[in-house]
């Protein structure tokens, strides 16, 4: 009876420890403060990006130079039609990033017959202020090590305290 009582105790310490010093909140923030977005893509017959540059409005944006790069070596630069699409051909599956005066966005791109059901059709890449994406909120809820850290504990210590009152009664 002593030992299990030891146990929940270490047990319940070190869940108070874990949300104390919070190393994964210090781990999880990127330096520069900003988290790079890598989007999944899926290429076209012939191995063809196909993308979309535009304003934080939804405007194509039109004439702009369109730099793709791959491990730090520039590739390939297109010019935006007047409807601010590009395309890049003969590309394998790999990480690459599309890179405007205004904005950038790094993508893995795939193969049509391996990429996941998740890839998109095409790049978008998104110039001019910050970009908010669409994600739903528990998403982001439960990407806080806070968060997390308080439903662990909570987790722990709820059915803790319910044992240590049916030992009282």
């Amino acid at each position: 009876m002593q030992g299990a009582r030891l146990i929940r105790q270490i047990v319940v310490g070190l869940a108070l420890i874990g949300v104390c010093f919070p190393q994964m909140a210090l781990a999880a923030t990127p330096q520069d403060g900003q988290a790079q977005v890598v989007t999944d893509v899926r290429l076209h017959e012939g191995g063809v990006l196909y993308g979309q540059v535009v304003t934080v409005e939804n405007i194509p944006v039109a004439d702009t130079d369109v730099l793709l790069t791959s491990n730090s070596q520039k590739l390939a630069v297109y010019k935006t039609d007047k409807n601010g699409y590009f395309a890049f051909s003969s590309l394998q599956s790999g990480m690459y990033q599309l890179v405007t005066v205004n904005g950038h966005q790094a993508y893995r791109v795939w193969s049509g017959k391996i990429a996941p059901p998740s890839a998109q059709a095409g790049a978008l890449v998104v110039v001019g202020g910050e970009t908010v994406r669409g994600q739903g909120r528990m998403r982001n809820l439960l990407a806080n090590p806070w968060v997390v850290g308080a439903i662990v504990a909570t987790a722990v210590a709820v059915p803790v305290a319910i044992h240590n009152s049916k030992d009282r009664s």
